[in-house]
């Protein structure tokens, strides 16, 4: 990924690391890192870049990184300010992450982590206690690396972040399985006729498996859960992200949306904002998740801030169509 853009970015050799070049060590911009297994790309690598993330740390194939690369991205982005991490709740991820944070504390580089767990499909999973973090990282880099752009506080910055993981919601579904390359086959069977509600990104087991319904229904069954959860009500303004785990054609994925807006316009929120296409993935995975934020003017015009990285290429040409 790094090699594809060599404008944008830098690889060590020795410590995968990828961050923006140019933009390292920025004095009074906190920078922000983050990071986690590969698989989900553009998550996290193609979020590094102006407006998003400084430095991303990937680690093997649904593998956490090591705490020495996040140590060293730390470092790296670390220009007087401080260092955002944020950090999706899986167990190898969370303790990493402390782990380099209390070194990189002792080195006199303050260091704020938001740990994202937005997921409310089920409470404890195989990689988690408590709920997985999932759509909502990619919403925090993007408002918070915004947030970082205009010179906010590290404390202002990792504020907003907690702000966003408590008011997103998130929940997916899988039509398929996915087959990492050290197994070499699908990571847990899943029959042509039948669908997983509730599915983790590592293909962790979900709320229920049933045979394969229509899309509105599909899509009820995961937007009730979101919007009963914060809950969401009539005259919010919301974000809505529909995701695809990595095998969806973007076609099925505007279909989503339509069933999506449908739902919540009757239930009278407000799409303000929205992001559709596949931006944190499951290898092959066929299937989607959907995420609702809810915004308020501040959040809103931190969306609308401008980006440059390879993952979110449409992201700003999206937004320009939006109220």
């Amino acid at each position: 990924m790094a090699r594809s853009r060599p404008s944008r970015s830098n690889q060590s050799t020795l410590q995968p690391i990828l961050h923006h070049t140019g933009r390292c060590s920025c004095p009074g911009k906190v920078g922000i890192l983050s990071g986690g297994g590969s698989g989900h790309e553009p998550m996290h690598g193609g979020f590094v870049g102006l407006g998003m993330l400084d430095a991303a740390c990937p680690g093997e194939v649904f593998t956490s990184p090591t705490p020495d690369q996040m140590i060293d991205a730390t470092k790296a982005i670390s220009g007087g300010a401080g260092v955002l991490h944020i950090v999706k709740n899986y167990t190898g991820d969370v303790m990493n992450f402390e782990m380099a944070a209390e070194v990189a504390r002792e080195e006199g580089i303050q260091v704020e982590a938001v740990v994202t767990n937005d997921d409310v499909a089920v409470k404890d999973s195989l990689y988690t206690a408590g709920r997985r973090g999932v759509g909502v990282t990619v919403l925090a880099e993007k408002i918070c690396g915004a947030a970082a752009e205009e010179k906010r506080s590290l404390k202002q910055v990792a504020d907003l972040c907690r702000k966003v993981n408590d008011q997103g919601r998130s929940m997916g579904m899988a039509l398929t399985s996915c087959a990492t390359p050290q197994a070499g086959k699908p990571t847990f069977d899943l029959p042509e006729d039948e669908m997983e509600i509730g599915i983790g990104i590592h293909g962790e087991p979900g709320r229920v498996r049933m045979k394969v319904k229509p899309a509105a229904e599909i899509v009820e069954m995961l937007t009730k859960p979101i919007v009963e959860d914060l809950p969401f009500k009539r005259g919010d303004n919301v974000l809505a992200f529909v995701n695809g785990m990595g095998g969806t054609p973007l076609l099925e994925l505007y279909i989503v949306y339509n069933e999506l807006q449908k739902i919540l316009t009757g239930s009278g929120i407000h799409i303000a904002r929205n992001l559709i296409g596949s931006y944190i993935t499951s290898l092959e995975m066929a299937g989607c998740s959907i995420t609702l934020l809810k915004l308020d003017d501040d959040m809103t015009k931190l969306w609308d801030a401008p980006v440059k990285q390879q993952g979110c290429a449409g992201v700003s040409r999206i937004l320009a169509a939006l109220p």
